[in-house]
Formats: structure tokens, sequence, C-alpha cells
């Protein structure tokens, strides 16, 4: 894959990546308008990172080139087949005017082992964080300062090569691409309703659940059109084989908090995504006092526990949407309905602790945070 190269002063190198300046950026007013009320990836910065990938020179030609399509052979695998990866995290900038990451380590290990269950060469964790640096430097002006929202990063890998016979691709692209976000949804505060899906499921056994991929995502959406027909913004699947063990909530992993103060979430199964939000819930949890169990739990121990009041609070976790409460499930034949929010709530207290280390209001003591340097506006 080529990307046309401007005339210097517009093409710098700067720490192995060749840098091409966008000559049609988007005006500070235009940006201004963008940050004012940035929604959540309907937005896009300058510039993106592209790097190749061949057997024979394995990763080359690193570059920040102009946010733009694509050029693709109509039979890369990555279309035919669906062999690409791709990654979430958020960037933020702190009142000391420098920009950090949160646990890129985590999304770079998981990203790896997306990889390997793709067949896809896997990006080093070391290029995986300069790439985001350098995006970073030349789209500082992007990321939001308003309290709350972040730049999200989407790293993603596809297989390139032109290929109709079924093998894993030997020619691959990394591509590193920006959007500034604000809430992932509306008026989450009040908590969110969950369809309980009757007939789809997201992974089986021995499949690609544990991955992140966009077959997960794309085979997910007939059920996420179901959820919104039924008045719901998400969708609960529970297992492939017995539909009856709660797994994730679209995609995010999900938690139920009960009265004695034990927090109870769905193990990583191979089927469940091993969420970066879902492994800080649980070590922030464990801090504060709280017992954590990843154990299955059924519908049926859901819906008898909140009858009782044993369950006293659901909530969901995600890179996109932080730490979201969830208000009822909704059934084909009923509606169970948990305490979404409170003062005391354990969503609540956890969700502004973590967004407390991200925006850094909080300390870090975990060393959770990758400082990338100043920004440069």
């Amino acid at each position: 894959m080529t990307q046309q190269t401007l005339h210097a002063p517009d093409t710098v190198a700067h720490g192995g990546f060749r840098v091409t300046l966008n000559p049609a950026a988007r005006s500070e007013r235009d940006r201004a308008a963008v940050l004012a009320a940035p929604g959540f990836g309907a937005h896009f910065t300058d510039h993106m990172v592209l790097v190749d990938f061949s057997e024979r020179n394995g990763w080359h030609d690193r570059r920040v080139v102009p946010y733009g399509p694509l050029p693709m052979d109509p039979a890369a695998t990555a279309l035919q087949y669906g062999q690409e990866i791709f990654e979430g995290l958020k960037l933020y900038r702190h009142r000391d005017g420098h920009l950090r990451l949160f646990r890129p380590d985590m999304n770079a290990r998981r990203f790896a082992a997306s990889a390997a269950r793709l067949a896809l060469p896997a990006v080093p964790t070391g290029l995986f964080v300069e790439s985001i640096r350098q995006l970073a430097l030349v789209d500082a002006a992007w990321v939001p300062d308003r309290p709350g929202d972040s730049l999200y990063v989407r790293p993603f890998v596809i297989g390139t090569e032109a290929l109709l016979g079924v093998r894993p691709a030997r020619h691959a692209t990394y591509g590193v691409i920006a959007s500034p976000a604000g809430s992932y949804f509306d008026d989450a505060e009040s908590g969110i309703s969950l369809w309980l899906s009757p007939s789809h499921s997201r992974a089986g056994a021995g499949g690609t659940g544990a991955a992140k991929c966009g077959g997960n995502y794309a085979a997910a959406l007939v059920a996420q059109t179901e959820a919104k027909a039924h008045g719901c913004q998400q969708v609960l699947f529970t297992d492939a084989a017995t539909r009856t063990w709660v797994e994730e909530a679209g995609s995010m992993n999900i938690f139920f908090v009960f009265a004695d103060g034990t927090l109870v979430t769905p193990p990583l199964n191979g089927a469940i995504l091993a969420g970066v939000t879902r492994d800080s819930v649980i070590e922030l949890a464990r801090d504060r006092g709280h017992r954590v169990e990843e154990r299955p739990i059924s519908i049926a121990e859901w819906k008898a526990t909140a009858a009782t009041g044993e369950l006293t609070e659901v909530f969901a976790a995600g890179t996109a949407a932080v730490i979201t409460p969830i208000a009822e499930l909704v059934t084909e034949d009923t509606v169970i309905a948990t305490r979404a929010s409170g003062s005391a709530s354990m969503a609540r207290e956890l969700r502004a602790q973590l967004t407390g280390i991200q925006h850094g209001t909080i300390p870090d003591r975990r060393g959770w945070l990758l400082d990338l340097g100043p920004a440069r506006r």
C-alpha cells in the first residue's frame, strides 16, 4: 500500500516515522466545533499511522500521513475473509499539559493475542506505543481538555495480500486512527436497558470470542438491531450452548454487586473479551475492600437475587462506555429491574475513581498511565 508524500518541508522524519502533514487539515474553528460536542466515533483527526508488513521485511515503512481512504486490492484477505483485528484505548490531556495513555501495555498484549488467533503478524509493543505517540504529537490539538472527554485511539491490522485461496495473508498493514470522544451513551447516569437475545450468540467454545476482531462485532449487529426494536440500548449475550449463563453486555463486560459488597463478574472462558476496564475495575474494587468473584452467573440467579434484593446493582464496563449502570434486563416475557445508580452505588464510586486516575485528578499509584510528553498545539 502506498501513500503520496508531499515535498519538503511538509515531510519530516521523527522517531523512525516519516511524517507527511495534511495540507487540508481542518481549521481551528472547525476543530473547536467538533470538540465542543464530539459524540463517539463520528469525527476523526487529520492524520493516521500506517506501517506495512511482509514476510521478507517484517514491519517497515513507518509513516504518519493525512487521514483518508486506503488503497486496497478487492481480493485482500481482510475484505474476502475478515482477516483483521483492532484495539481501542484512550488518550487524555492532563492539567500539566502532558498527554497520557491509559494502560497501553494491556492493549498491546491483547492486540498480540488477537493477531495470533486471526493468523496475523503481531505488532511489537514498542511499535504499538511509538505509533500512537507519533500520531499524538501531530494531532495533539485534537485531544479534548473538557472533563470527561478523551481521544479514542483505534489501532488495527488488516490482511492486504490479494488472495482468494484460504490461507493467512503474507502481507498486512498496521494502522492507527483517532477520534475525539465524549459520552458513549446518552444519559448513562440513569442506567441503560439490556435486551436478552433469545436466539443470537456472540461467540462459542473454540471461536474468536476472546479476540478483538471485526467479525465478532458484525455478527452482533442483528442482535443490536433487535435490542433497539425492544427499546433497549444494548444486548446481553449468554453462552451459545445453553443460553443460560451471562457472558457479555454488547461490547462491554458485566458486573453484579450483591448486598454484602461482593462483586461478581463472569470468568474469562475463551468466549469473553479480556477488557482492560474489566481488569481495572477488579483491581480497584479489591483495593476498596470488596470481595471479587470471577465465577459463572446465570440469568436465573440474576432474576432471583434481584427479586429478593440480594442483588443491588448491575453495571457494564468497557473502554468506550467506561462504567455504565444497568437499569434493567428485558427478556421476551419479563423485565428484571435493578437499581441503576445512587449516591453510594459501587458503579458511581468506581467510575469516579477510575476516571479520576485517567484524567489525572487522582494519583496513579499503579503506574497505569503512560506519559507521552507535553502536547504541542
